[in-house]
């Protein structure tokens, strides 16, 4: 038989959320699971006046059962008991939720078996016969650890979410600026070499007049995916703006960044795209421009503007090539 109370007084329903929605304007909701109804009684009282919402079970199986149907941000369970043990209901609320906080009860003689239960996930333990300030100090350092770790994964989602590009999924432009500055910097302390390719989708304004912007945002899409597969595990693609992007190759000469320039484009140039032979040449083509530090510039800003430098001259030579721009006639 399950306790669910307000107040003081018993209450049927539970409220229903998420664990991983947890957030610090909304109630923190527990479930204590114990064969003792003092215990229960006990835990109840206490932390519903520390402002938790309580629910209360008498065994593992009910605790189980209730879990598969509602959700608490965190179990307190005691690890002896008829039928399925604490033990068990922490490896069963590990299985259906792995970032389960679980606080387990044990006696004093038992404290082994509490550290045992910690080696499976346990977040802590509490020990019988109940010390007050204990619990009130376990619980509440438990459920600031799991804030605390929440607030740092959603920390690492949202700065990894700063960096990309929101449709094709590349890194966007302002990471891509200071990629390049660091990477310029390391290649200077190294001497190493390192070469940018600046790469425009030919007529693409054309193409989206014809199939429309969202055939143009799936062919953007599409063609990010095509350029990932052409580039290097060490290599960092971009999208620049609209339909141009930029692939940095670090430790890269001008002999090998040509090849790998030269293979993207053709790559492109032999990838079918959806509606693509109503564009202007038929195909959904590249071009690509080529310039190597520290031959060709020394700072950042002189490197992607020889860059664009060598892809305005592919354009000017009927597309689809790959222009490098020691090489181009200035």
């Amino acid at each position: 038989m399950s306790d669910n109370k307000k107040n003081k007084g018993p209450a049927a329903g539970n409220l229903v959320h998420k664990a991983n929605d947890f957030r610090d304007d909304k109630p923190v909701r527990i479930l204590i699971v114990d064969d003792e109804e003092i215990v229960r009684s006990f835990l109840f009282d206490v932390l519903s006046d520390e402002g938790y919402e309580v629910t209360a079970v008498s065994s593992g199986e009910e605790a189980v059962k209730l879990l598969k149907k509602d959700t608490f941000y965190l179990i307190i369970t005691d690890i002896k008991m008829p039928g399925m043990n604490g033990m068990q209901v922490l490896r069963t609320a590990k299985e259906m939720e792995p970032n389960q906080n679980v606080i387990v009860m044990t006696g004093y003689a038992s404290t082994e078996t509490a550290v045992e239960s910690m080696k499976l996930g346990a977040a802590d333990y509490i020990t019988k016969p109940f010390n007050l300030d204990q619990i009130r100090i376990v619980v509440a350092k438990t459920l600031e650890r799991s804030r605390l770790r929440r607030r740092a994964e959603e920390g690492e989602i949202y700065k990894q979410l700063s960096r990309i590009d929101g449709l094709t999924e590349l890194f966007n432009y302002a990471f891509f600026q200071q990629l390049l500055k660091t990477e310029i910097e390391r290649a200077q302390r190294y001497g190493h070499e390192l070469s940018l390719l600046m790469i425009d989708i030919d007529d693409f304004k054309g193409y989206n007049d014809r199939n429309g912007h969202p055939a143009g945002d799936e062919a953007l899409k599409h063609l990010s995916r095509v350029m990932s597969r052409a580039v290097r595990g060490c290599d960092f693609i971009a999208r620049y703006g609209g339909d141009e992007f930029v692939v940095v190759l670090p430790e890269t000469d001008l002999s090998e960044a040509k090849l790998i320039g030269e293979r993207l484009r053709l790559l492109v140039e032999q990838t079918e795209f959806e509606n693509e032979l109503a564009n202007k040449q038929g195909l959904i083509t590249v071009s690509v421009g080529l310039a190597t530090y520290p031959h060709d510039a020394q700072t950042k800003e002189d490197l992607i503007k020889r860059a664009d430098e060598a892809l305005y001259k592919a354009k000017a030579l009927n597309r689809n090539k790959l222009c490098v721009f020691s090489e181009v006639d200035n």
